[in-house]
């Protein structure tokens, strides 16, 4: 089954290069560094001791971070190699562990072919490889095998869908699984779908993602954001996937409030003009948040602010009376809810979220958010918890004490890559 695979990858490969250049017209970076894809690196490997991380976008880069933050603390002689496959993830890796210098080295994974697989793990040397979520890559994980670095899937959800895809792929996916040393799932659920494909010990540790600290700088930005903005109700539609912000424009007439700012920000940036055509189209007044004058306040007249910006959702989120999160009205599955809890805001969620059903679900319970089925109910929801004080304070509470409950997930992780990382240590000295 592998060597099919691997035929497959070899003939779809051109193909692959030219999506790159083809999805480079809209976002360039998808036109650099194409040679790492290959598997060929430019830069020396570092000289520290290297422990890799794979973190694919954004999300998953976010979500690394309390991670990458404990491993460089407990290993004050390591680096950190973090590999991508989107330049919005590098791009957020470089913006999040600029601090840490060297010790933080970003590149590429290449494409899934052995023998550039190989080269990758030749270059560098990893001691450690830890992929994030649910990132099972068959030949990726038997060149790690043949090279003897030992894989950890950490912070690992796998949702009813993928189960079923994996299982379509019988013994491919099994081989593959039974290459990865331990597992670290988010919830029981995950766990259970886990075990159903190796032979690898799986740990329910949570998601690290409840570790993550709000950085005091998004909080501030935040609260300059909301000065700027006035006094008016603020809506906030985050991480909007493809579809959906058509449906929230139309519905918009059902938010019964008066003044309301809504706050739109998609989750993929090459569609930022996009949805700024698809808002003026409608004629609402709209100010991208690129545009916006350092200190000056948001003209009244401004129906819409179009978040088109990097690395600032805690800030949004900081920013704004309740929150929509997208890729939840369309069977997407769904985006994470996590940093609008951290930040104590009531959370309003669409009936497709299979991809973090368990959080979800486990929100829902404590209050923290609620569930609708259309961009109407979007709207009416909000109005509900912009004229309601007291409900969207309560809310607002219970959000952020979900979020504190789950924290605790990096330590259990830690607890598992300790022995690993003294074992290889054991190895190498022998």
């Amino acid at each position: 089954m592998r060597t099919l695979y691997s035929v497959a990858w070899l003939l779809a490969l051109p193909f692959a290069l030219l999506r790159l250049w083809w999805r480079g017209r809209k976002e360039r970076g998808y036109r650099h560094h194409i040679a790492e894809r290959l598997g060929c690196y430019a830069q020396p490997a570092p000289d520290h001791q290297l422990i890799w991380l794979h973190a694919v976008s954004v999300g998953e880069t976010r979500a690394a971070e309390p991670l990458i933050d404990a491993l460089l603390a407990a290993y004050p002689d390591h680096a950190v190699l973090l590999t991508h496959m989107t330049p919005t993830g590098r791009a957020t890796g470089r913006a999040l562990f600029a601090h840490y210098g060297d010790r933080v080295v970003s590149c590429y994974l290449p494409y899934d072919i052995g023998v550039l697989v190989a080269r990758f793990l030749r270059h560098f040397r990893p001691r450690l490889g830890i992929l994030m979520e649910t990132e099972i890559w068959p030949n990726l994980i038997a060149q790690c095998s043949r090279q003897r670095v030992s894989l950890v899937l950490a912070n690992a959800r796998l949702s009813e869908r993928s189960l079923a895809r994996g299982q379509r792929l019988g013994a491919l996916m099994r081989e593959a699984a039974d290459g990865i040393t331990c597992v670290a799932a988010q919830t029981e659920a995950d766990a259970a779908r886990l075990r159903l494909f190796g032979q690898a010990p799986v740990e329910v540790t949570g998601s690290v993602k409840f570790d993550a600290v709000v950085p005091d700088a998004a909080i501030d930005l935040g609260t300059a954001f909301r000065a700027r903005f006035g006094r008016r109700p603020v809506l906030l539609c985050a991480s909007t996937r493809e579809g959906e912000e058509e449906l929230l424009l139309e519905a918009l007439a059902q938010l019964d409030v008066p003044e309301v700012l809504l706050v739109l920000v998609p989750r993929h940036p090459q569609r930022f003009g996009e949805v700024a055509q698809m808002v003026a189209a409608r004629g609402l007044s709209l100010i991208r948040r690129s545009q916006m004058v350092n200190d000056a306040p948001l003209p009244p007249d401004v129906r819409v602010l179009l978040g088109d910006s990097m690395g600032e959702m805690f800030a949004y989120y900081a920013a704004c009376d309740c929150a929509f999160v997208g890729g939840s009205l369309l069977p997407l599955g769904g985006q994470n809810l996590i940093e609008a809890c951290a930040v104590g805001k009531p959370v309003i969620i669409g009936p497709h979220t299979f991809n973090f059903a368990a959080i979800t679900e486990d929100a829902i319970a404590a209050n923290a958010a609620v569930r609708v089925h259309s961009a109407v109910e979007v709207m009416q929801q909000a109005s509900r918890l912009l004229r309601d004080d007291v409900l969207r304070r309560q809310m607002g509470q219970d959000a952020l004490a979900f979020a504190l409950r789950q924290r605790g997930a990096t330590e259990r992780t830690m607890a598992l890559l300790v022995p690993l990382l003294a074992k290889k240590s054991a190895a190498t000295a022998h």
